[in-house]
C-alpha cells in the first residue's frame, strides 16, 4: 500500500488515523487516544506500519516512535513533533507545519504538547502521556 493511498483513505473517510500493517485499520478517536490504545493494547499493529495521521503533536510523535512505525504522513505537524521525528529513523512527510498543536476548544495549546514540551526523547514523553490518558479516562 502506497502512502498516497493511505492519505486518500484518511481524507475521504474523515478519519483521524489510518494504520497499514497487516491490513488497513482506520480510527476516529480524539487526540492521541487511538495511538495510545494501539501502543498499549496492539503494539504489533504499529511495528513497521505505515501511518497517516490528521494531527501529530509531540505526544503522537513519541507514540509513533515507541511503536516502531516505519513511515508517517501528518496532515498537520508541530515543530516539536518534527524535532522528535528527525532522528527517529521514521520516514515522514506532512502537509502543514505549525508552531504548536491547538487544543480542541481552540483557546490554547494541546495539553499533551504542553506536558511533553521539555522531554528530549520519546521515552521521556511516555510517563506524561500515560498519566494524561489515565486522568482523562477516555
Amino acid at each position: 500500500m502506497m502512502m498516497d493511498e493511505l492519505v486518500q483513505i484518511l481524507q475521504d473517510g474523515s478519519h483521524s488515523l489510518v494504520v497499514a500493517g497487516d491490513g488497513i485499520r482506520t480510527f476516529d478517536g480524539r487526540g492521541i487516544s487511538d495511538l495510545y490504545g494501539l501502543l498499549t493494547e496492539h503494539p504489533d499493529w504499529l511495528w513497521g506500519a505505515s501511518v497517516a495521521d490528521k494531527v501529530v503533536g509531540k505526544g503522537a510523535a513519541a507514540l509513533l516512535i515507541l511503536g516502531g512505525v516505519r513511515e508517517l504522513f501528518a496532515g498537520v505537524i508541530s515543530t516539536s513533533a518534527l524535532g522528535l521525528l528527525e532522528d527517529s529513523g521514521i520516514s515522514f512527510r506532512f502537509a502543514k507545519k505549525v508552531p504548536n498543536i491547538i487544543n480542541r476548544k481552540g483557546d490554547g495549546f494541546c495539553p499533551v504538547e504542553i506536558l511533553c514540551k521539555d522531554c528530549k526523547t520519546a521515552v521521556e514523553c511516555l510517563p506524561f502521556i500515560h498519566d494524561f490518558m489515565n486522568e482523562s479516562a477516555i
